[in-house]
C-alpha cells in the first residue's frame, strides 16, 4: 500500500508525530475499515496551504467547531489522500490552482473528534488518523465559502493563526508545529 509506505518512510518532526505515526501504521496494518468514516478510528487528511512567501495560510471558519481552522476531510474509501486533500481545498475554499509541495507528507496527527451534529444527524466521538499535506496557492485566487461546512474563508498571517483559533489543543500542538516546520521546507 503506497500510503502505508509513505507514512513508514516519513521522519517525525517531534514526539507527538512519532507516537501518532506508530498508531496510524498499526491501524492501517490491522483494520480493513480504516478508510471508512464509520470506523471508530479512520483515515482523514488536511492541507496546510500557504502563499508563495510562506507568510500566510488559508483558513476556513469551520461551522461545527466554530473556529478558524485548516482545511481537510475524510478519506471515504479513497486511498490517495493527497488527491483528497487537494479536492477538499477546492471544495471548501474555491482555490483551484494550488500545488502540493514536493515534501510529500507534511505532518501526521491522531486527532480526537468530539460528538457533534452534522446535517441534522448526531455523529459520535471518534479519531481522525490524519495525514497533512503542504500546498502552495496564490492569495489572488478567488475564494468562496462552502456554506454547509464553513462560514468564512481567508488568508491569515502566520503570526495570527494561533490567536484566531478557538481550539486550544489544535492551536498549540498542531498549528504551532506546522508553522515551525515551514522554514525547513522547499516549496519549489
Amino acid at each position: 500500500m503506497a500510503l502505508y509506505d509513505d507514512i513508514l518512510a516519513y521522519e517525525p518532526f517531534n514526539e507527538q508525530e512519532a507516537v501518532d505515526k506508530a498508531v496510524i501504521l498499526e491501524e492501517l496494518a490491522t483494520r480493513r475499515d480504516v478508510f471508512d468514516r464509520t470506523a471508530l478510528a479512520h483515515m482523514a487528511c488536511s492541507i496546510w496551504t500557504v502563499d508563495p512567501t510562506k507568510t500566510r495560510t488559508l483558513m476556513v471558519h469551520h461551522n461545527i467547531y466554530n473556529s478558524w481552522s485548516w482545511i481537510g476531510g475524510h478519506a471515504d474509501g479513497e486511498r490517495d489522500l493527497a488527491a483528497v486533500a487537494l479536492r477538499e481545498l477546492e471544495e471548501e475554499t474555491g482555490v483551484r490552482e494550488a500545488r502540493l509541495a514536493p515534501c510529500g507528507i507534511y505532518s501526521l496527527e491522531v486527532l480526537t473528534v468530539n460528538g457533534h451534529v452534522k446535517r441534522g444527524a448526531y455523529v459520535g466521538s471518534h479519531l481522525h488518523l490524519n495525514v497533512t499535506y503542504l500546498a502552495v496557492a496564490s492569495p489572488d485566487e478567488p475564494l468562496r465559502v462552502k456554506a454547509d461546512e464553513n462560514s468564512g474563508v481567508q488568508w491569515v498571517a502566520l503570526d495570527d493563526v494561533v490567536g484566531i483559533s478557538s481550539e486550544p489543543w489544535i492551536a498549540e500542538r498542531i498549528y504551532k508545529k506546522l508553522i515551525a516546520k515551514l522554514p525547513t521546507v522547499d516549496l519549489a
